[in-house]
């Protein structure tokens, strides 16, 4: 580095595309320490923001910066000004820390700490697992296609132990070992060349007791167990050259299938990466800032359900496709989709208005299709219903069919929007909502292979209804309730 002029106590260069050349101490540490390296991007989210808005607005500024390092919460004041050295760094600046104070981070940070590596962890996963507090199965999920033969298996196994399931070194030893050893263990997957690390995250008491908290609300003897996040080092790659170009044209016919998991890993980190700067957990920063994190955590977010459909597309168009159907109660189903979305219609001012407790509807057909239709009829609704409305999901029964509709009190649909509203990408007009415009026609689609339909009914100004009809099971025991009565609650 260059002789700094007396009142600097360090000096640092950032280039025009944001990365940070050169570095004093303690400006070097802080950037290791907040996950760079010198000539990476600089790291540091609020000192960041100032060098970009420096270089962007062509002035000298001078503010004070708060960061966190490993163990010690740093404020800093600095002066930033716009380089124009051409043979050097051409438009990037220099940064001269005029002082730098720092304190260390008591238990509080601590627990903040595992809080961001465990949000991290969701984020990242490719399969998850919820398990019982002696390590055991109780349930598994996931859509990694190399881990197809895993999520079976697991599947299978529950209550079996989930390290009977992956190549763990030093499995000899007697199950299940304690989890904080087995906490961060990488292994390898049977079917997978992928290198994959373990997390685990307790829950419960165990959680409490993790955090140095007590566990607020926790009963004496309740049981705990553990959420298990399994993390690949890499990103999954579909070779399409040499040896392996029969292997790359089987998979890569399928976006939905075997693409979407390579995407859908950077788009998670993309997210938690912007959710960890909106929730200012790597250090303090400007609402402004927080607001761009924000939008670019929904965009991802936008990215995700667009691969959802996609995905499911592809699935719903295959020769193949065929549905689980079993006997089910429509109004489980009802009252689950409407307590998933509950908040998010609060936030819009709409009362969900769920069947009521104790009322049934038996039916023949899958429950996690049902309820993946359900969650897009409502999912409309709320999107284009007025605020102050209400959104009312009832059932019935005509002859051998069981109905669920999903009625609310938007603008509606004329003649020619209902006749197009189940076409493919069809999005009447629309723009800017994050919609793909295939919810409608992948549901109407999954309706029909469980020898069901769906329907809509609207009028413009007078809201819409849109009925799913599938077999109805023999033993029905709620009162069927006729059209006219839902008619006449729309109406109030």
């Amino acid at each position: 580095m260059s002789t700094l002029p007396n009142h600097y106590i360090a000096n640092a260069i950032v280039d025009a595309k944001g990365h940070l050349t050169e570095a004093d101490e303690p400006l070097s540490s802080l950037q290791e320490e907040c996950g760079g390296v010198m000539g990476g991007p600089l790291a540091i989210p609020e000192l960041r923001a100032l060098a970009m808005k420096t270089q962007k607005i062509g002035l000298r500024l001078a503010r004070r910066f708060e960061a966190l390092g490993e163990d010690e919460r740093i404020t800093a004041w600095v002066e930033i000004e716009p380089l124009n050295d051409a043979e050097r760094n051409p438009e990037g600046c220099k940064i001269g820390v005029v002082n730098w104070h720092s304190e260390e981070l008591g238990e509080a940070s601590e627990t903040l700490d595992l809080a961001r590596r465990a949000e991290a962890n969701r984020h990242f996963a490719e399969l998850t697992a919820r398990l019982d507090e002696a390590q055991n199965i109780i349930s598994v999920a996931s859509e990694a296609t190399d881990l197809r033969p895993l999520h079976v298996e697991m599947s299978k196994g529950a209550g079996r132990p989930w390290t009977d399931f992956v190549e763990l070194k030093g499995n000899a030893h007697e199950q299940p070992m304690h989890w904080r050893l087995l906490d961060g263990s990488t292994f390898k997957v049977a079917g997978s060349k992928r290198q994959w690390t373990a997390h685990l995250e307790p829950l419960g008491p165990q959680m409490g007791q993790q955090m140095g908290q007590q566990a607020a609300g926790q009963q004496a003897g309740q049981k705990s167990g553990f959420a298990l996040y399994l993390v690949a080092e890499t990103a999954l790659t579909v070779h399409s050259s040499g040896a392996n170009r029969q292997e790359a044209d089987e998979l890569a016919p399928a976006l939905g299938r075997d693409l979407s998991p390579v995407l859908r890993q950077p788009i998670n980190r993309i997210i938690a990466n912007a959710e960890t700067i909106r929730t200012k957990l790597a250090g303090p920063l400007t609402e402004e800032y927080s607001g761009y994190a924000a939008d670019i955590a929904t965009a991802g977010q936008h990215l995700l359900a667009l691969l959802d459909d996609l995905s499911d597309l592809e699935v719903v168009e295959s020769d193949d496709f065929v549905t689980a159907p079993d006997r089910i109660d429509l109004a489980d189903v009802a009252r689950q989709a409407c307590g998933i979305l509950g908040v998010r219609a609060r936030e819009k001012g709409i009362e969900l208005v769920a069947p009521s407790k104790g009322e049934t509807q038996l039916s023949i057909a899958e429950f996690r299709r049902v309820l993946q239709i359900l969650i897009n009829l409502i999912n409309n609704a709320i999107r284009y219903a007025p605020q102050g409305s209400q959104i009312w999901v009832r059932l019935d029964r005509i002859g051998e069919r069981a109905l669920m509709t999903v009625a609310d009190q938007g603008y509606g649909l004329d003649d020619e929007q209902q006749a197009k509203v189940f076409e493919k990408f069809e999005r009447l007009g629309r723009s800017g909502d994050g919609g793909s415009g295939l919810g409608l026609y992948i549901s109407r689609r999954i309706a029909r292979a469980m020898d069901g339909d769906l329907t809509v009914e609207s009028a413009k100004g007078q809201g819409a209804r849109f009925t799913l009809s599938v077999p109805a099971a023999d033993d029905l025991r709620s009162k069927p309730r006729d059209n006219k009565s839902l008619d006449d609650e729309a109406a109030q």
